[in-house]
């Protein structure tokens, strides 16, 4: 049976690795929001983050915002994401602090070891 470890979570969704018993599946991501799941590797999810970016900056300019909803782009090409603003503002927070999260873990486990 796999379970999952956690690496961030807010209202709207949820970043983990899958694991296989005691071993964390840890090449890919798996990040769920709004009943979809994308399993993401490290460099896809720095890909979204940028996306992410590319899009809120582009509202600050009032580009993409279309009938309240914007249209945000995801690594896959195939694959665009028709949201709200506040659920933007919240995708943004949920790759950014597993983003956090995962780049904490990586010092203390690795740079910040004596």
């Amino acid at each position: 049976m796999k379970d999952i470890e956690q690496i961030y979570r807010n209202d709207f969704g949820i970043s983990f690795y899958w694991k296989e018993g005691n071993e964390i599946i840890s090449d890919k991501i798996q990040l769920l929001f709004k009943q979809m799941g994308f399993y993401f590797s490290i460099q896809e999810l720095n890909e979204f983050h940028d996306l992410i970016e590319d899009c809120v900056i582009e509202d600050t300019r009032g580009v993409k915002r279309s009938f309240n909803k914007f249209l945000l782009k995801t690594p896959y090409v195939a694959i665009d994401l028709e949201i709200s603003p506040m659920e933007l503002n919240s995708i943004k927070d949920l790759v950014d602090g597993s983003l956090f999260r995962l780049h904490l873990n990586e010092y203390i486990h690795g740079a910040g070891m004596n």
